[in-house]
């Protein structure tokens, strides 16, 4: 049972910043490059890290005893405290002005942007978008949208729809969403979130049939094999969401087709049915 959800208490968030500061260290970027499967080699100070490293850096730490039962901070801060007991990355926008390298120091400035509430199939969806901004010596780097769902807790699956055909790719590259990849990653961004590494929570308490890969996981994956079909040139703009959950344990891939001067990219489970899909412009 959860709180009655109050919209207007909610948008009072709307407008309260905060900032905060990390350095792109050598280790990190090696550590981030061997998760998304690239090349680790011997980074050096001014390289160029991943395109995402942002999602790794000056992120929030609380003590244990701060902490929700999913692993999350406990409501309320920074972020509006949405009594919806699910919480996810539901998708965002991304534009890229310049890379982040070894050694820089980088500064984030976040902004609630607005806080909406809708009812879906499983019931009610509230969502909060957050600005942020990462600037280093250099100026402007990555701007960003982040979607943040929250949803009701229901053991009621939405009845699925019939799966339509999978696209067809262009380009694509497969993995596996294997366990020890999902922890990695939860460790690179300081995620405690259950839902990505503790499969009895995420059976038992959640109702999912496994560990949950990460949104923004999958959304570099995206960045990176639209930036290597462009030379290493990342997109100036994507905008992408959450289509439906992937889960750990099958192959997934990441997809790409060239549309109108941009691209249309996604990622797909074992059935190739997508699982997020993006669009780029450059």
């Amino acid at each position: 049972m959860t709180d009655k959800l109050d919209l207007d208490h909610l948008r009072q968030w709307i407008g309260r910043s905060q900032e905060a500061s990390d350095v792109v260290t050598k280790y990190l970027v090696m550590g981030l490059r061997a998760t998304l499967f690239q090349e680790i080699g011997e980074p050096k100070a001014g390289d160029a890290a991943p395109w995402t490293t942002h999602w790794c850096l000056a992120q929030p730490v609380f003590p244990m005893s701060q902490l929700s039962q999913d692993g999350h901070p406990t409501r309320g801060g920074f972020l509006p405290p949405v009594p919806l007991p699910r919480r996810m990355w539901a998708g965002g926008e991304l534009e890229f002005f310049d890379s982040l390298c070894i050694g820089d120091d980088a500064r984030r400035t976040s902004r609630i942007a607005d806080v909406t509430v809708k009812s879906g199939s499983t019931g009610t969806l509230c969502f909060v978008s957050v600005n942020h901004e990462v600037t280093t010596s250099r100026g402007l780097a990555v701007r960003e949208r982040q979607d943040i769902v929250y949803r009701e807790m229901t053991t009621q699956a939405a009845a699925p729809a019939k799966a339509p055909p999978p696209p067809v790719a262009q380009h694509r590259e497969s993995h596996v969403s294997d366990p020890v990849l999902l922890f990695r990653y939860s460790a690179l961004t300081f995620n405690g979130h259950r839902i990505h590494y503790d499969r009895d929570y995420v059976t038992k308490v959640e109702g999912y049939p496994g560990l949950i890969f990460h949104g923004p996981l999958q959304a570099s994956f995206i960045v990176e094999l639209a930036a290597k079909l462009r030379g290493g040139k990342p997109p100036r703009k994507l905008s992408y969401r959450g289509v439906q959950p992937l889960f750990e344990g099958s192959e997934f891939s990441i997809n790409a087709n060239d549309k109108d001067g941009g691209m249309e990219l996604w990622t797909a489970n074992a059935e190739g049915q997508p699982t997020m899909k993006g669009t780029a412009t450059w």
